[in-house]
C-alpha cells in the first residue's frame, strides 16, 4: 500500500497526539506522514510531526491560499481539519484543493452550518425524536429569567454557536460565594444569577438556555459518508476543563440510533461527532454536535474503530473495513510535555 501524506490543522490542539498515533498505528500498517499546521510558530505540533508550517488564523483570507501552497509543497494527499473556525473555510474550498490532488476530508457547507449551531440541532433532534433538553432562545435578562423559573434552577446558558466551554456556564439563583470561593477553581462554569446580571446586562447577543442535565456525559466518535459506518459512544468518567481526563466505550444502541438519525439527516461525513448527557431520569439527552476530528478520539482508536484514519481512507475513496469496535475500552489521560534543548526534542 502506498505511503501517503496527511496534513492535520491545529498543530496545537489538546488531541493532536492522539490524532498522530491513530494515523501512525493504523489498520493498514500503512506509512502515513505528517504535515501540521497552526498559527502558533511554537505549537507543539512543531516538534512532533514530521513537517510543520506557520499559517494564518482561519479568519484571516491567506489561510487558505497559505494552506494549498503548503499542500503543493509537500504533495499533500489528504487534508484532516481539526479546527471548528477552519471547516467552513475548508468546506467551500473542497473543489480548489482537489482539483490540485488534495482531498479534504470534511462535511459539506450546509451540513457544518447545521451541526455547528446548537439551537438547529436541538431542533432537528425533535423533528426525529431523538431526546433534547428543553430550551429557548433569549436576549434579554428578563427571557433569561423567566426561562429559568420554568426550567427551575440550576439552568444552562451558552451561545448558540460556541464550540468548547466557551459562554458556558451552570445558573443558580444563588450559592454560597465564600463556600465556592475555596472550593472551586477560577475557571468554574458555575455562577450566581447576581453575577451574570453584571456580566451580561439587560440585552446581549442570543443565547440559549436549556435545562441542567445532572446525569454522566457521552460523546460519541462517527465516521459517516452520509450512511454510518460505525458509531463509538464513550462514557466521560472525569472531564476537566471540556477535556476527557478518563473515558470509557461503551455500547449504547440507544445513543448510536440516535446520531445514526441526526448523521444521515444533517449530511455530516467523515469524521465527526455528538455529544449527550444523561438527564435526572438517566435519559441521554443531545448537547451539541462535532463535525470535525474529536480532541480524544483516539479511544475509538484503542478500542480498533479508527475512526480518524477511517476519514483518511473515506477522502482517497478507499474500501473501508467491517468496524467491530471493543467495548469497555479505556483511556487514562495525564500531562505530558515536549522538552527541547537546541536540536534535541524530548517527549516526557
Amino acid at each position: 500500500m502506498r505511503e501517503i501524506k496527511v496534513l492535520i490543522t491545529g498543530g496545537g490542539a489538546p488531541g493532536i497526539m492522539g490524532t498522530l498515533y491513530s494515523l501512525r498505528n493504523n489498520f493498514d500498517n500503512r506509512k502515513v506522514k505528517t504535515v501540521c499546521v497552526d498559527m502558533d510558530r511554537s505549537a507543539v505540533g512543531r516538534y512532533i510531526c514530521d513537517s510543520f508550517y506557520q499559517v494564518p488564523p482561519a479568519s484571516s483570507s491567506d489561510f487558505i491560499p497559505t494552506v494549498q501552497d503548503v499542500c503543493r509543497r509537500e504533495n499533500v494527499d489528504v487534508v484532516l481539519p481539526q479546527v471548528t473556525a477552519e471547516l467552513l473555510k475548508f468546506a467551500n474550498a473542497r473543489k480548489e484543493f482537489e482539483e490540485e490532488g488534495t482531498a479534504v476530508a470534511t462535511s459539506s457547507p450546509n451540513a457544518i452550518i447545521t451541526a455547528n449551531n446548537k439551537f438547529n440541532l436541538i431542533r432537528i433532534s425533535e423533528k426525529l425524536n431523538v431526546p433534547y433538553p428543553k430550551y429557548r432562545l433569549v436576549r434579554t435578562w428578563e427571557k433569561l429569567i423567566e426561562a429559568g423559573e420554568d426550567f427551575g434552577y440550576p439552568f444552562a446558558i451558552k451561545p448558540p454557536e460556541g464550540n468548547g466551554m466557551r459562554g458556558f456556564r451552570v445558573v443558580h439563583k444563588s450559592y454560597n460565594a465564600r463556600d465556592r470561593f475555596f472550593r472551586d477553581k477560577p475557571d468554574s462554569a458555575h455562577v450566581d444569577l447576581e453575577t451574570l446580571h453584571r456580566i451580561l446586562g439587560d440585552e446581549f447577543p442570543e443565547l440559549l438556555v436549556t435545562e441542567y442535565l445532572p446525569g454522566l456525559e457521552y460523546t460519541v466518535d462517527v465516521l459517516s459518508s452520509k450512511e454510518v459506518h460505525v458509531a463509538v459512544p464513550r462514557l466521560r468518567r472525569k472531564i476537566r476543563s471540556g477535556i476527557t481526563f478518563v473515558g470509557e466505550t461503551e455500547r449504547r444502541e440507544d445513543i448510536i440510533d440516535y446520531v445514526t438519525k441526526l448523521t444521515e439527516k444533517i449530511g455530516l461525513e467523515y469524521a465527526h461527532g455528538f455529544q449527550f448527557k444523561l438527564d435526572g431520569d438517566a435519559t441521554p439527552k443531545i448537547l451539541e454536535s462535532n463535525p470535525r476530528v474529536q480532541g480524544t478520539m483516539v479511544l475509538s482508536t484503542i478500542a480498533r474503530a479508527n475512526v480518524i484514519y477511517g476519514a483518511v481512507k473515506m477522502a482517497l475513496d478507499e474500501e473501508l473495513p467491517d468496524f467491530r469496535p471493543e467495548w469497555g475500552a479505556r483511556l487514562i489521560r495525564y500531562w505530558g510535555a515536549v522538552g527541547i534543548t537546541g536540536e534535541v526534542v524530548s517527549i516526557v
